[in-house]
Order: structure tokens, then sequence, then C-alpha cells
């Protein structure tokens, strides 16, 4: 089995994760300072969400350049020791590669907006205002309801982008494009990268010419966009990924939210190696909306022979522990992100069970408006949380109880459970590749099984707020999400995990 199929992969937002050289952001020697906790955690990998040089407008997924470190988070050497060190460890580092748009201050747009006849002109998406002086299509970028394209007065034609307007959408129609992009890919996987989380990789075609639907004019084009021509852009990404050893894997952010739509994107076993399903992020705490999700990603994926992946949290949305609330139902949900057939993600803090901080309107920094789930990673119960500095943005509610330094030493913490949970995961042949089975639900409990071989485990969530009778006849208990579990019951929001015997 390739490693990423089984593999539990750790987000890392490197602002907010480990700050070491005391100027209130996080960076990569950070990171390294924390393999060590990342080891002992027990994840298989780690995503860096954007190190590249960047303005920040978008705090790095506006990119200046592909191929270096922004000095906010070291140099190349800190980036090739951290390689190093985690490969150490039986760590994979992955890195966020953002190949839909660039910032406008890359070398590329501020040469391609100097002149429509500039070498770099074609690289970006410029059109003409229509004959009546409108805009060339009714796209709406993301996070508000301005248009996606931005006059230039210079050259006088518009531009895309489907984010700010200080991030222009590359033109990957155009070859020079692809092959450029495709050496940025070659840059970091010669340094021993072992695969890239792709923005919004579903972008990359673009049907320009063509309004949204009136219906939806007023929605962000981003969940819109599938464009044919995507599929061939990833053919030629995956070829690339395909000339290196060690299974270097594409991960993409495939922001549609039908599975049958974001299995399209694996192709035949020649496009993405995983795309994340975001369904779970808008699923509600109840026992049929989940056996629904799942259903459909195991339908839509299993179609074309695609492997899950499966997400509660991300630097883009809020907290588990902020959705769901109360953290018997974040203990009940890690168990289920734990034992579903796929690829698991875990956002850095979700192991603590860590709230979004409450960030006042003085303090916001993101375009977005996405602070909350950014707050800094509380290391220590000190007055600092293990940021001397100080730390760019709030801390969460209780840092100080809820940190890494304190639940180390509380066994029954969020934490120690999560590691317990992983190591269950990573102890069973089961969960960690084998199918899934029988899943329905009773009421308010979802069950599935999980089998390999001749070992089979049965898990079993309860949604309600109440005690629930449940048949464990033939099975031993094998986890529970509750310090307590009671036999033949499982309590309100328990997960429990049983062998069959």
């Amino acid at each position: 089995m390739t490693w990423w199929r089984d593999a539990v992969v750790y987000q890392i937002y490197p602002r907010s994760f480990c700050d070491t050289n005391a100027d209130g952001v996080g960076d990569l020697n950070g990171v390294r300072r924390r393999l060590g906790y990342l080891e002992w955690l027990g994840v298989d990998a780690i995503w860096l969400s954007p190190i590249f040089p960047s303005p920040m407008r978008d705090f790095g997924y506006d990119v200046a350049d592909y191929e270096d470190v922004d000095p906010t988070f070291g140099s190349l050497e800190d980036f090739d020791l951290l390689v190093r060190e985690a490969h150490g460890r039986g760590i994979k580092l992955l890195l966020d590669w953002v190949p839909n748009h660039t910032s406008s201050e890359h070398p590329w747009f501020i040469d391609s907006r100097s002149s429509r006849r500039s070498r770099h002109r074609d690289w970006f998406i410029w059109r003409e205002a229509k004959s009546d002086g409108g805009l060339p299509n009714n796209w709406i970028h993301a996070w508000s309801e301005e248009p996606a394209w931005t006059w230039d007065e210079l050259t006088g034609q518009y531009y895309l982008h489907m984010f700010l307007a200080d991030q222009p959408d590359l033109n990957w129609s155009n070859s020079e494009v692809r092959d450029a992009m495709s050496e940025t890919l070659r840059f970091w996987l010669d340094r021993g990268v072992d695969g890239f989380r792709m923005d919004v990789v579903h972008g990359l075609g673009k049907n320009v010419d063509q309004d949204d639907p009136e219906e939806l004019r007023m929605l962000s084009h981003t969940p819109l966009n599938d464009a044919a021509v995507t599929h061939d852009y990833l053919r030629e990404i995956r070829g690339v990924l395909d000339e290196y050893e060690g299974d270097r894997v594409s991960i993409g952010e495939v922001y549609l939210l039908d599975p049958a739509q974001v299995a399209k994107y694996y192709g035949h076993g020649d496009e993405l190696h995983l795309s994340f399903n975001f369904t779970s992020l808008f699923t509600p705490w109840c026992a049929s909306a989940w056996l629904k999700t799942i259903r459909d990603t195991e339908s839509a994926l299993g179609a074309v022979s695609a492997w899950p992946t499966w997400v509660l949290s991300n630097h883009d949305n809020a907290r588990v522990a902020t959705r769901l609330g109360g953290q018997e139902r974040v203990r009940a949900a890690m168990t289920l992100l734990l034992t579903l057939r796929g690829t698991a993600f875990l956002y850095a803090g979700e192991e603590l069970g860590l709230e979004d901080a409450v960030v006042s309107p003085e303090r916001m920094v993101d375009p977005g408006g996405r602070d909350g789930c950014r707050a800094p990673l509380p290391w220590s119960a000190s007055h600092d949380h293990g940021w001397p500095a100080g730390a760019r943005l709030p801390f969460a509610a209780e840092a100080s109880r809820m940190s890494v330094e304190s639940q180390v030493d509380s066994p029954g913490s969020v934490l120690h459970f999560t590691r317990q949970l992983l190591a269950l995961r990573r102890s069973s042949k089961a969960l960690r590749g084998g199918t899934i089975e029988n899943l329905h639900a009773d009421a308010q409990v979802l069950v599935f099984e999980r089998r390999c071989d001749d070992e089979c485990v049965r898990v079993m969530v309860n949604f309600d707020a109440t005690r629930t009778p449940v048949e464990a006849t033939g099975s031993s208990l094998l986890f529970s999400s509750v310090e307590q579990p009671a036999p033949g019951e499982l309590a309100p929001n328990e997960a429990a995990i049983f062998r069959i015997v």
C-alpha cells in the first residue's frame, strides 16, 4: 500500500504554529523544534500552508516567488534542514502549492501588465471590455460580491482574479505557463518534499467566455468552476510527480461540494492521487446526515476506484470544537475521522480540542475573515503560552488549560485521547486500509465495520444527547471516546470501537 493511503496528515499553518525568533510569527525552525512532539503524537506527514515569498495580502496564498522561502519563515537552508530531520523521524513533508494565481507582485504579472506586447502578457487572463463597456463576464470573486475582474488603466483591459485583485489568475491554456509551473514543482521535489496540497486546483481551466447562471450570479465563481480542460492539466501535473521515486503525492483542493464532481478529478488513476472531500465540514451532527455523506462519498469514489479523504477542520473553516460545541462531540468526531476508510487530515490544534479564538474587529487581518481558526497554538500554560514576544492574533479560550503542556500532564485530556486513537489506527490493518461494510444508522447511532483479512472492527457513534442501548454481542470493546463506557449502551455523543470476535 502506498504510504499516503493509510496516513494521517497534520496540517500546519506556519504563522500560528511555533515562533523561535521572537517576532510573533511562527517559522520553519519552530516546526523543526516541534518534530519530537509530532512524532510522539503519531502523525505520518505534515503539510505546511504556503511558505513562499509573498506580500501577505492573503498570507502566503499570494505567491511572489515559487522557488524560495519568505524571510518571515526562514530560509531555504532552514527548509532543507526541516526536510532532513522530518524524514529522520519517519515523517513525510508536503507543501502547499498555489497554481491558480500569483501575487500581483510576482515578476511574471509585473511584466504582464507592463504592455500588451510583453513577454508574459498571455501568462495571465486578460479580456477586452464588452462592446457596451461592461465586464467580460458576470463572475464574482471570493469573499465579497465584487466582480472577479479588475480594470488595468495602463493597458486598457481587464484581468481575471477569482480571489483578491492582488491575486491575478494564471492562464493555464498557455503551455509556457504550464512548463514554468512544472519547474516550480521539480524545484521542491528535488529538495525532497513528498508531495503537494494543491490550492483551488479545480480552477486551472476556465470557460471565461461564459456567464454563471443568473440564479447563481451573486455567488463566488470559485465553487462553480468545473472546466473539462482542467483534467488535461492535471494529467501533466501528475506526470511531473511520476518522474520521481517514493510515491510523491498530489492532494487537490477541489472546492466542489458534490462527491460525484470531486471524483472526476482523480481521472483514471492519472490525475490527482487524492482530493479533499469537504462535505464533512458542512455535515450537521446527525446520524442520518453523516450516513448520507459517507454513502455518497463511497459511491462516487468507488465508481472510479479512488481513495477518499476526510477532514474536520482547516485554515479556512471553523474548528470542529466551535462548529459542533462540546468536548464530547469533539472526541466522537475525532473517532469518526480516524476510523473512516480513507486518508485523514488533522488540523494543528485539533488534537487539543481547541476552539476558534474570538478576534475583535480591530485585530482582524485576514481578507476572508478566517482569523479565529488561525489563532496561535498554545504550547505552555504560562501567560505567553510559549510565544515570548506575543502572537499576532489572540489565543483561543482557556489557552492555559488547553495548552500542550497542560494536556501532556493530564492522561484524560483530548491530546492523550487523540494519541491513543492514532496508535490504535496505526496498529489495525482494518482501520488503516480495510473495506467499509454494513454502513447504516439505527435512530441516532451510526454504525459501520472495517475489515481486512481476518480482522474486523465495528464503529458505533451516538449522535444523540441521551444514553442509547446497543447490541454488542460477539464483540469486545477496543476503544471509547468517554472515560467510563458502560456495557450494552452508548453514552451521549459517545463513539466506540469494537473488535468482532
